[in-house]
């Protein structure tokens, strides 16, 4: 992988022109705006986007540049009752985007007055996965389609009930792509982890050991509770709870009978447990059976969702500059139906070494500016992937390349599928290009 794209001006411009006005950012949670009239602005690069919820709770999104003299008329988040007014001169809009209100109208030359002309510029919006996506291609296929399979798992998932307990942002000093790649693969987990060291490989029986059903137990109760502690609510608490609760079970000595026991149990109790709380969650055991229990799954190219039980962790990605990103977390859970929670600010952005990160994202940000830095060496030309653990990265890559290269969707979407799955482990494949 040579080292160049991630820090080379003319390729990070060669994105900026040709990968992220045709790809479907996502531009908020839902949440942000819960009801009527509710706005929010989206920040990509020098473009603004202003999303606003309709009086079905539909979405739309226009350009935030008032159409007399380009200012913006919102900034961060609020509700607009009676529309949208511009602060320099009072020029109003409708949630439609429509001009309701020149001042002094009759002063303005005709031409200067096309009805056309005068409404807010729409900017494309869907819906899907609880959040809102904007794309700036009116061409691109529907964003559920570009991001199968992913949107079909994740849809089982039942992502789209889920809501926000915890929200973080990060100022990586590090290229967008240099950061999402330090998701993707395992092969730097024993080493940078090493808290999975010990609990992350689950139970492990030495040569010559006997299966100990007892320890079994205890190391799953811990592997969840650091997945827990470590991520901050990737495992919710509450499933942790559960699984202690599953402490005294008695397992048969045969270790994959003994497994598949367990896991349907803890699975079992995570349902029950949430649906006497009539929080919504699908049958897991059910995802089981159709390979769908994945804990990663990526919605190229910026936006990932991580799953397990009753939380699940969601990641944002937005290039900055050649070499700095803005990274957000969001830690994501199943309550109650009725109990929605107010919708949270929006993070301060903290840096990579904030003692306050939770271990495993620490963890992570402390290895990124090191290696940015690292690719800068004069007698470092390239990177060496490893060809079946660190696969993903040479196919999100070159992914890239085909949007780089304007090749039409119909090309893009069978690669679009290729990545858009569990990253780990995954060979080099051919993309079709």
């Amino acid at each position: 992988m040579p080292k160049e794209r991630y820090f080379d001006p003319d390729f990070y411009q060669l994105e900026v022109d040709l990968l992220w006005p045709r790809v479907w950012q996502m531009a908020c949670r839902l949440e942000e705006i819960p009801r009527p009239n509710d706005f929010v602005e989206y920040e990509f690069l020098d473009q603004s986007v202003v999303v606003v919820r309709t009086e079905d709770l539909g979405v739309r999104a226009f350009q935030n540049a008032c159409r007399h003299r380009g200012v913006q008329f919102v900034k961060g988040r609020g509700t607009c009752e009676d529309g949208f007014k511009c602060p320099f001169h009072g020029w109003c809009y409708g949630l439609d985007g429509k001009n309701t209100t020149v001042p002094r109208r009759k002063s303005f030359s005709e031409h200067n007055m096309e009805p056309d002309e005068l409404d807010l510029v729409p900017v494309r919006c869907e819906t899907w996965g609880g959040c809102a996506w904007i794309n700036f291609d009116v061409d691109a296929p529907p964003v559920r389609q570009c991001f199968e399979p992913a949107a079909t798992i994740l849809d089982a998932w039942r992502v789209e009930s889920m809501r926000t307990e915890q929200w973080y942002a990060a100022r990586l000093p590090v290229n967008w792509k240099l950061a999402i790649e330090a998701f993707v693969e395992m092969y730097h987990v024993l080493v940078t982890h090493p808290q999975l060291d010990i609990t992350g490989m689950r139970y492990t029986m030495r040569p010559g050991e006997p299966f100990d059903p007892t320890a079994f137990i205890e190391a799953e109760i811990e592997y969840l509770r650091v997945m827990c502690e470590g991520m901050d609510g990737m495992v919710h608490a509450n499933d942790v709870t559960v699984a202690e609760g599953l402490r005294a079970m008695v397992l048969p000595n045969d270790p994959a009978e003994a497994v598949s026991i367990w896991n349907r149990a803890l699975n079992d109790a995570v349902i029950s447990f949430n649906r006497d709380r009539h929080a919504d969650i699908p049958d897991i055991n059910e995802l089981d059976a159709q390979g769908w229990n994945d804990t990663f799954y990526q919605c190229f190219p910026h936006y990932f969702v991580l799953p397990m039980y009753s939380g699940a962790s969601s990641y944002r990605f937005r290039p900055l500059g050649p070499e700095e990103t803005l990274m957000e977390i969001w830690s994501l859970a199943r309550l109650p139906q009725g109990e929605e929670p107010s919708p949270r600010a929006a993070p301060e952005a903290w840096p990579p070494n904030d003692s306050r990160w939770p271990p495993i994202p620490a963890q992570d940000f402390s290895n990124l500016p090191r290696q940015q830095k690292g690719l800068h060496a004069k007698g470092f030309e390239y990177m060496r992937l490893n060809e079946r653990l660190e696969g993903h990265i040479s196919n999100l890559q070159r992914t890239i390349d085909g949007f780089l290269a304007g090749l039409p969707y119909e090309q893009l979407l069978p690669a679009l599928e290729k990545v858009n799955v569990a990253p780990f482990d995954k060979p080099i494949l051919d993309l079709g290009f």
